[in-house]
């Protein structure tokens, strides 16, 4: 990477294009993404966050980002692969779990996963970013999915595995067959009593695949 993410954050909420555009390695990640078609294997998500109460990047990086990616999008809602990688890679809203990039910087989630500490670090791979994330996160549905549900006619799953002995759990969380995010999590029964004792909804900030902008 050519400076600090916190620093490209910090002028994506000022000027989100023209960040994009400079940044050496951000922009042309997404548009390798867009030609490869990741973004396809993502479903929808809304920046509003359930825990701040508010979005977790500006309605002008939210529209640079699926502009870039040549994604149509109406402002909360978008493609969680793009929101989920990229825009919390670039938020700058703490959460009570910390900052949403916190989960690609540090190694947390990548050990959880059994990769090396940096797997998820922008820079340390000539792979994108959303093309670690996507192939990590499909092998461990494919391996450990334990909870599935239907909401209102969507089909959901929560997948959770660890590999790093007494460390936190990888969760990956799919709708209609379409990742919507991974992140990591402490305690497995803690999450499937709560799956499990209350109504069917969809949850992390996913979005109803059906609805219209």
């Amino acid at each position: 990477m050519d400076e600090d993410i916190e620093q490209v954050a910090v002028r994506a909420e000022i000027d989100a294009v023209e960040t994009l555009a400079q940044t050496t390695w951000l922009g042309p990640a997404i548009d390798a993404d867009a030609r490869a078609g990741r973004f396809e294997r993502w479903g929808s998500s809304t920046v509003i966050d359930e825990h701040v109460g508010g979005p977790v990047i500006s309605a002008s990086l939210f529209a640079a980002l699926h502009s870039r990616a040549g994604l149509a999008a109406q402002w909360p809602v978008g493609n969680a692969g793009l929101l989920h990688v990229y825009g919390y890679l670039l938020s700058t809203v703490p959460t009570p779990f910390g900052f949403k990039r916190d989960r690609w910087l540090t190694s947390t989630l990548a050990t959880a996963y059994g990769l090396s500490a940096d797997a998820f670090v922008p820079g340390t791979s000539p792979r994108t970013l959303l093309e670690r994330v996507t192939e990590a996160a499909d092998a461990l549905s494919d391996r450990a999915t334990v909870r599935q549900q239907e909401v209102t006619g969507v089909a959901t799953s929560v997948a959770l595995d660890r590999r790093s002995f007494g460390g936190a759990w990888a969760l990956v969380y799919i709708v209609e067959g379409r990742l919507v995010t991974t992140f990591t999590v402490e305690s497995v029964e803690q999450v499937l009593d709560e799956w499990d004792a209350a109504e069917p909804t969809l949850r992390w900030n996913a979005v109803d695949p059906r609805r219209r902008s």
